[in-house]
């Protein structure tokens, strides 16, 4: 089992730069998601790992072998296209098929017709067909085999084009937004079937989504690509509770996180709305920050209590969860609570509550983005 490693990835077509000194490590046997907005340089990476596209700078390792020239076909790996990719003559077996026949049958045995007289090309063929149905079998489309893409549904043929990826038995999964093309309950079934997938056959695998719900569920680790850059690449936990950079938090949770824009102070605290509203801020006076919080950070109480003043303006029940919509006193400033149904009966539209989020919640960002430390743990306070 090989690891991949990206490193140093820098990427540009003409004068516009696509990738800017990226670097990638997976583990052996790990899945890693890259997902960022579009245009940021997933799929370019993606590319380049495959031997499909090349750096400008930089180079890709496949354990302790460097990639980074060798031809596509030599590389071991397997991708996955968002568009299937699949031969719309052949049927899902002769497509699962294909790989292995492009390998192991010369191009006299793939031949129709005096293929079949030339010696050794029964047992391969036997031998490809053996392998086809076992893996046809593992992705519960054995019963698809004599099908074509044409009378196969969309979740049909990803599963098959999961099929040609999976019976090379490669080094390394090169996955680039294959479930985009489903509607949202199959893309949920088709994920956890992929993450099954990973498990069984301990593979590499390097998964391009714009999705961050695929993301953050499938991944042992996750890179967030903004702009041609990396930003933080760190486990699911990670970049959710605790992200790198302000982009990272913003793109990263729904409903996105709150962000309040304030001022360090002498004292190195944050003042927001003529209060303090976190201390312990390891920057330099008059720094401005942007204060984050997570919509189910807050604590929505009464009028009067301690924290910051707002108004009700929208009430949202979704099932499991509520969703409620603020307005800063004052500021004009909105922001969302997420409670559980029980807690948001307590309020309604117009009304007039207090806010505030518990220590160790509150993130602060620098005005370049970077995440900023707080020492001591940070604490809301009610008056400045």
């Amino acid at each position: 089992m090989s690891g991949l490693a990206l490193r140093g990835i820098s990427k540009a077509y003409g004068a516009n730069p696509i990738l800017r000194d990226v670097t990638i490590e997976a583990k052996p046997g790990e899945f890693v998601a890259l997902v960022g907005p579009s245009g940021c340089g997933k799929t370019t990476l993606l590319r380049i790992a495959a031997g499909l596209d090349h750096p400008d700078r930089g180079s890709v390792w496949l354990g302790e072998h460097d990639m980074t020239t060798i031809r596509p076909s030599a590389r071991d790996v397997a991708m996955v296209f968002q568009s299937y990719a699949l031969y719309p003559h052949l049927t899902a077996g002769q497509n699962i098929a294909v790989p292995l026949a492009m390998r192991n049958l010369t191009a006299w045995q793939r031949l129709p017709g005096i293929g079949s007289l030339l010696p050794g090309q029964r047992e391969i063929r036997a031998d490809i067909q053996r392998r086809v149905l076992e893996t046809a079998r593992s992705l519960k489309i054995d019963h698809l085999l004599d099908r074509k893409p044409g009378q196969m549904s969309g979740g049909q043929r990803q599963r098959v084009a999961l099929g040609r990826a999976l019976v090379r038995s490669p080094a390394t999964f090169l996955m680039d937004e294959p479930l985009s093309n489903l509607d949202a309950n199959l893309r949920v079934h088709t994920r956890a079937e992929i993450v099954e997938l990973h498990r069984r056959a301990g593979v590499t695998t390097l998964y391009v989504t714009h999705d961050q719900a695929e993301a953050l569920s499938m991944a042992d680790r996750v890179a967030v690509m903004m702009g041609g850059r990396l930003l933080q690449f760190d486990t699911p936990e990670a970049i959710y509770g605790n992200p790198a950079h302000v982009e990272v938090a913003r793109f990263i949770g729904s409903p996105q996180i709150n962000l309040l824009a304030g001022e360090v102070d002498a004292a190195h605290g944050v003042r927001i709305g003529g209060r303090l509203f976190t201390d312990g801020v390891k920057a330099t006076p008059g720094t401005p920050v942007t204060v984050g919080f997570r919509p189910e950070a807050i604590k929505l109480g009464g009028p009067g209590q301690a924290g910051l003043g707002a108004s009700v303006r929208r009430i949202e029940f979704l099932g499991s969860e509520t969703l409620v919509f603020l307005e800063l006193a004052g500021g004009g400033t909105s922001l969302v609570a997420k409670l559980a149904p029980t807690e948001a009966t307590a309020f309604a539209f117009g009304q007039a509550v207090t806010i505030t989020v518990a220590s160790g919640d509150v993130l602060v960002f620098g005005a370049n983005g970077a995440r900023l430390s707080v020492s001591p743990p940070m604490r809301m306070v009610a008056n400045g």
